[in-house]
């Protein structure tokens, strides 16, 4: 039986472009050594994972996907994203402080936009980016036709706090889900709204109401799907993770600069935000890896009828069966917090008033923070900070290719 695998892409803001450096990777140069193109049967992503799991879903049998994606975001820069103008130096602080009153609702736009909840941001540049730059007909297509067995993408439903999963497959169903009462599934046919309210990071950009309700970033309660992608029958996993894993002498190094940043306010969100949504990566996969060492105990100790016992209550119960996942999970071999502060050193002098501005408003982020510019790393969205993420994660995948090779294989 040829075995189900799925793509898992997580949040990170600005530290999305490593995704699209692995991403370019894979569908370009490792063709040539897997023997094939790259495919993946099941799809599932969060916040700017979620976008690239809709690019992805519509054009991974085109060869030059990869690198498209990548020219994308080194269109990026500071003056697009965060378009600030003089009036805003007042606006902005004001609505931070709650002086500001509701931010109120923005119209749906000819474009096909639906209503939105008002963020401090204009988001037309990552409108233009998701309406234009993803083939939604083909994504259709691709669904339609079986050559995608699903796309998932999750998003948090601002009324309840709830994750809502949005699962678009041919049948139009989705699988018993899990019981937890604040994540739940809804079957949807997925389009431009559902990746942009994925991608909303909630208080800088709009929320977007996707049927009667209002949906922000998917990474604030699952910012890994994971789990979406083994409910939807995944039997391997690649997982793009976008968190440097510290050997113990790299942690010691910068024991005395962490000290020194304690009392900075930019240095302390940033390392909220990690914990928050990187976090949760590795403790998902190594929760998968331990739950795996469990049935192949059981297998090698009971016997190969192992699983099917066990399996005959489960099934009942949760509808699918325990299985053994196999995963590979890739992620950054350098800091992108420090590629950030060294990406903001080397930047180059504003043009005019309104790029001034923009690029302050990063600086901000990154302010007090001596080598590890977590915040900023977030909001980076510029050619500079793109191109060396995806650079890292070009390189990354190719370190890793024999073994990918083996696992796609």
């Amino acid at each position: 039986m040829t075995p189900r695998i799925a793509l898992v892409m997580s949040g990170g803001g600005a530290r999305g472009a490593y995704e699209a450096g692995v991403l370019s990777y894979l569908f370009q140069d490792l063709p040539p050594r897997l023997g094939r193109p790259v495919h993946f049967d099941i799809v599932t992503g969060t916040s700017v994972g979620a976008v690239h799991a809709c690019y992805v879903a519509a054009t991974q049998q085109e060869p030059d996907a990869g690198e498209r994606l990548a020219a994308i975001w080194r269109s990026l820069s500071l003056d697009k994203v965060f378009e600030v103008g003089a009036t805003d130096l007042v606006r902005v602080p004001w609505r931070l402080l709650g002086l500001g009153g509701p931010a109120g609702l923005l119209p749906a736009t000819a474009r096909g936009v639906p209503e939105r909840l008002a963020g401090l941001f204009d988001t037309g540049w990552l409108e233009t980016i998701v309406l234009e730059r993803i083939a939604w007909d083909k994504l259709r297509e691709n669904i339609d036709e079986g050559r995608l067995q699903a796309l998932a993408i999750a998003a948090t439903e601002v009324a309840t706090g709830r994750s809502a999963v949005f699962v678009d497959n041919r049948t139009g169903t989705v699988p018993r889900w899990a019981r937890d009462p604040f994540v739940i599934a809804r079957p949807a046919k997925i389009g431009p709204p559902h990746a942009l309210a994925s991608a909303a990071i909630p208080l800088l950009f709009p929320a977007l109401r996707i049927g009667r309700t209002y949906y922000c970033d998917g990474g604030l309660r699952l910012n890994t799907p994971l789990s979406p992608a083994l409910r939807l029958g995944a039997d391997r996993v690649l997982v793009i993770g976008l968190r440097h894993q510290r050997t113990p002498e790299e942690e010691d190094r910068i024991a005395n600069r962490r000290e020194a940043n304690y009392n900075s306010p930019t240095y302390l969100v940033g390392k909220a935000l990690n914990a928050l949504l990187l976090d949760r990566v590795e403790y998902d996969v190594d929760r998968l890896r331990l739950f795996n060492a469990i049935l192949e105990s059981g297998v090698r100790n009971y016997g190969p009828d192992f699983l099917r016992r066990i399996n005959e209550p489960i099934v009942e119960m949760r509808n699918s069966p325990y299985r053994i996942v196999r995963d590979f999970f890739l992620r950054p071999s350098k800091d992108l917090g420090a590629v950030a502060s060294d990406c903001l050193r080397h930047q180059g002098r504003s043009r005019g008033l309104r790029d001034w501005l923009s690029r302050n408003v990063v600086r901000y982020a990154g302010r007090g923070a001596l080598g590890e510019a977590d915040l900023l790393s977030y909001l980076f969205f510029d050619r500079c900070f793109a191109e060396h993420l995806i650079e890292l994660g070009r390189h990354d995948a190719a370190e890793a290719a024999g073994d990918l090779v083996d696992f796609l294989s």
